[in-house]
């Protein structure tokens, strides 16, 4: 059995609908809140129950982790990092280094999650159609032979699962 379990989420689909907000203000569309929900149902239903959740600031990555949350019935505290706003895959990486739970999600931002997913696996091979591009709500589980997250690496990560959301039911 694994030591330590990662799951990575792109956030869900947001709003382009006020083009004078933020990037980071952007909010989720419909399809954005159909998808995160979707992918929390997935997790409840998997028995994959993260203990620690990290996550970018920008308030679609809030508002993802909300829905995830939400549909998979779970009563876990999001610690909300300002370093996952717009990371890249070593960036995210870094933040990743300082998790202690056994079973962490993790909600960012393309490229950087792409790049990190696709880092982390030992054998990327054909995984899946859409994993190198990684679109929103994509969703990837990696198992990890390791003591803590500090040991964590490029090529380290065993690939369990890969879903995005047209692939899920409500």
């Amino acid at each position: 059995m694994p030591r330590h379990r990662l799951i990575l989420v792109r956030h869900a689909k947001s709003s382009w609908d006020t083009p004078a907000l933020r990037d980071h203000d952007r909010p989720l569309n419909r399809r954005g809140y159909r998808d995160c929900r979707r992918i929390g149902a997935f997790l409840r239903d998997s028995q994959l129950l993260p203990d620690e959740v990290l996550l970018s600031t920008a308030r679609r990555c809030v508002e993802t982790w909300d829905g995830i949350r939400e549909a998979a019935e779970l009563d876990v505290s999001a610690r909300i990092e300002g370093s996952l706003y717009h990371a890249g895959a070593i960036g995210m990486l870094d933040t990743l280094r300082t998790a202690t739970g056994d079973l962490v999600l993790l909600i960012g931002h393309n490229p950087g999650m792409a790049g990190l997913a696709s880092g982390l696996v030992a054998e990327a091979g054909s995984i899946h159609a859409d994993f190198r591009r990684y679109p929103t709500s994509a969703t990837t589980v990696l198992d990890f032979d390791i003591d803590s997250w500090r040991q964590v690496d490029a090529g380290t990560g065993t690939f369990v699962i890969f879903r995005i959301p047209r692939e899920l039911r409500d």
